[in-house]
């Protein structure tokens, strides 16, 4: 019974990583800033190649209200992030995957940012969030090399 309930545990686990990850798009898009922040830990940092570090959630909150992300959604802009791969250790994992920031130039939509991604989460009094999201543009030089 005990090898279910461990199971089961580290599905319930990865599904709260994979929502915390999916809810990241939608709420860039509608410039909730209270919602992204709060993805990460209050000591947490999103680490964006190009845009620099921001660390707590009143600096990753300004990323959301800040000049250029309210350009993107006044002209229209959509954040797409993949299915990340989950590696769980006990109370800490990390997730890797892609984003993709659409936005629109006249009657379509291109791709203006694609990047490669990694997480770090830790669960802390039973629940989870992110520590660090690193964030960097596919250039072709292979992954996070500036990480």
């Amino acid at each position: 019974m005990a090898d279910w309930e461990d199971r089961i545990k580290r599905l319930e686990d990865a599904e709260a990583i994979r929502n915390l990850i999916a809810s990241y798009g939608p709420a860039a898009d509608r410039g909730d800033a209270k919602t992204v922040s709060e993805i990460w830990w209050k000591d947490g940092a999103y680490d964006v190649g190009g845009f620099g570090v921001s660390k707590g959630r009143v600096e990753i909150a300004a990323l959301i209200t800040g000049d250029t992300h309210r350009q993107l959604m006044a002209k229209g802009c959509a954040h797409i992030l993949s299915p990340h791969e989950i590696d769980l250790e006990g109370d800490r994992a990390t997730a890797t995957g892609y984003s993709t920031v659409f936005r629109k130039s006249d009657s379509e939509y291109e791709a203006w940012r694609v990047s490669f991604n990694e997480w770090i989460f830790e669960k802390r009094e039973d629940e989870w969030r992110a520590v660090l999201r690193v964030n960097r543009p596919v250039d072709g030089k292979g992954g996070l090399n500036e990480h």
